[in-house]
């Protein structure tokens, strides 16, 4: 186990959000230990916990809220967080949405590094998976495994000629989160544009902070980051999602044509299934509690 990790300094940053596509004010602040993640509204006087239990969407995106409020598109800030380590923060948001920036978590890291860690003089519990959790939702699988490590591996599988199978399987770290993951980009499909928009999503959405695949091609003119940006971005999303859990995963997670949805769901059937995972915490007598 680790120290527990908050930011040493405030940073703020501003933009659109992806789907609402308004504008928004984000800063992030230093939190006491034990704190968790913590939204708050400031336009609304709301205060959200980073939680499953607050998870009121997962369509297109992972939508937080409590008594009427949201805040959409969180899981590129919760990704940046986890991917860094950083276990207390309150991070105050001004709209609707977490802004999109370039559709990745590349400039979150930036601006969090900007704002530097500092180590908080308690460990952090995590969960270290005990016995194979497999979940299957439809077309999608999750499982975790036993594992002295935390490893990610993930398969996606799409109907289009640029993208296809892609699998990747990596050895989750702070350096490898920042190099492999972070700069890969949300990405979408020309054809379902029109039909977003008209529901309410993407309207913030543009060839500056979104991959778009159309039938002859990817519309960016700056192309890939990676070969394999695809399935780099879904392992990130699901990064984001699974810090909802309240606890790192210690043990190997596989998943396979998962999304939002898939992803909260395994994680309530984890949350309640006790017999596969145990939290190791500073102290034996410390209770094992999943905060939903």
């Amino acid at each position: 186990m680790r120290l527990q990790r908050t930011l040493k300094q405030e940073v703020c940053f501003e933009g659109i959000g992806l789907h609402t596509g308004k504008f928004s004010k984000v800063c992030l602040k230093p939190a006491p230990r034990d704190t968790g993640v913590l939204f708050v509204r400031t336009d609304k006087e709301m205060v959200i916990k980073a939680s499953m239990g607050f998870v009121i969407d997962t369509a297109f995106s992972t939508t937080l809220g409590y008594n009427g409020v949201k805040i959409r598109t969180v899981e590129h800030m919760l990704a940046a967080l986890s991917g860094l380590g950083i276990d207390n923060v309150i991070i105050e948001v001004t709209g609707p949405e977490i802004p999109i920036l370039d559709g990745s978590s590349m400039e979150l890291i930036s601006i969090i590094l900007k704002g530097g860690i500092a180590k908080q003089g308690k460990k952090r519990p995590c969960i270290k998976i005990t016995r194979p959790k497999v979940f299957t939702d439809g077309h999608a699988e999750i499982a975790v495994f036993p594992y002295e490590g935390r490893r990610l591996t993930y398969r996606i599988h799409f109907n289009h000629h640029l993208l296809g199978a892609q699998q990747l399987s990596l050895e989750l770290s702070e350096e490898v989160f920042a190099k492999e993951i972070a700069p890969a980009r949300t990405f979408g499909f020309l054809k379902d544009v029109e039909y977003l928009r008209a529901n309410g999503f993407a309207k913030g959405g543009s060839l500056d902070n979104a991959i778009i695949l159309g039938s002859d091609g990817i519309l960016n003119p700056s192309g890939l980051r990676f070969k394999d940006e695809f399935v780099r971005h879904k392992m990130l999303d699901l990064i984001g999602d699974f810090s909802l859990l309240g606890f790192p995963i210690i043990g190997h997670i596989f998943a396979s044509k998962s999304g939002h949805s898939a992803n909260l769901r395994f994680l309530k059937k984890l949350s309640a299934n006790r017999d596969c995972w145990e939290v190791l915490s500073e102290t034996e007598q410390q209770p094992a509690v999943i905060y939903t």
